[in-house]
């Protein structure tokens, strides 16, 4: 697939081109697009879908069974004209049939048999606070790690045996690698700040975590105890458990920051302690959007 963007799209730079300019953003900041093709995927699981993200947040998603892309943001909905979600529609239907050549091909490359074997893309880029920026395309064949380019020399860096041939295929077109090279490190990152600036007040704003602790039995006698932490934006935040004032995180089992699924962010930090072990046990929580860490005891 050549990076690029269908007719459609034309008046939505217009928009975002008009909010660009509008006051600066504080990073690291990321778009991320993510396309997953399976050759037979179990029931409720689609044969080929793709998200583009941006800061972790879901922008748009397409997958055969709707088979329509769809924005996730009320403020991209608002502000572009239906022909663009039309163009990348039919622009997805065509990646779709792609990945499923792709993975035909692949399947007789690896002397593979029917069944659910997988093909997933992830390219983007990222934004830093001090205007560095890195970008990446990578693909990846049954969990594995397949085939990426490398912006730096613009070519294809294998990480297989059967990926030898695309490879070579691939880097014989020095025109559709400087094409990968360029967008990588120009187009994705305009489109970043566009979409920074114009969701500025969805993709920058702050809200505040709330906090729930809670307890229950643990394994050998032992207690577990919980805070679930939801409700934030960013998604940076740091938890972990106390004793008397003291951090815990050697003993601190955490779960990552994931989508609520209303914008927001979660996550849960559990600790085991033996319910005769005394001393004050609290929850402490650091997020951009709190003046001072948040601290809520248990019991």
């Amino acid at each position: 697939m050549v990076p690029g963007w269908s007719r459609g799209v034309l008046l939505l730079l217009l928009l975002l081109g008009a909010a660009a300019g509008q006051g600066g953003q504080a990073g690291p900041h990321s778009l991320r697009y993510s396309y997953t093709g399976m050759s037979e995927p179990g029931p409720g699981l689609p044969h080929f879908s793709l998200v583009g993200s941006v800061d972790g947040q879901p922008l748009v998603r397409y997958d055969s069974e709707t088979g329509v892309v769809q924005p996730r943001v009320d403020w991209l909905e608002w502000g572009v004209d239906p022909l663009y979600w039309e163009d990348e529609t039919r622009a997805s239907r065509i990646r779709q049939f792609a990945f499923g050549v792709d993975l035909d091909t692949l399947r007789g490359r690896y002397n593979q048999s029917a069944g659910l074997h997988t093909l997933q893309l992830v390219y983007g880029c990222d934004l830093q606070p001090d205007g560095r920026t890195g970008g990446y395309w990578q693909y990846g064949y049954d969990g594995d790690d397949f085939l990426s380019f490398d912006k730096g020399t613009g070519t294809w860096v294998a990480a297989a045996p059967e990926a030898q041939l695309s490879k070579a295929k691939w880097d014989a077109d020095r025109a559709a690698n400087e094409r990968y090279r360029r967008y990588l490190e120009q187009t994705c990152v305009e489109w970043l700040q566009k979409y920074l600036a114009f969701g500025k007040h969805m993709l920058q704003r702050k809200e505040r975590p709330r906090v729930q602790v809670s307890d229950r039995p643990g394994r050998d006698g032992l207690t577990t105890l919980s805070c679930r932490v939801h409700g934030f934006y960013p998604r940076d935040v740091a938890v972990v458990w106390l004793r008397d004032g003291e951090p815990r995180p050697e003993e601190t089992f955490q779960w990552g920051g994931v989508p609520s699924g209303d914008g927001t962010f979660q996550t849960r930090v559990t600790i085991d302690i033996a319910p005769s072990s005394g001393g004050r046990y609290t929850c402490r929580v650091e997020h951009p959007s709190l003046a001072e860490d948040l601290r809520v005891d248990w019991g």
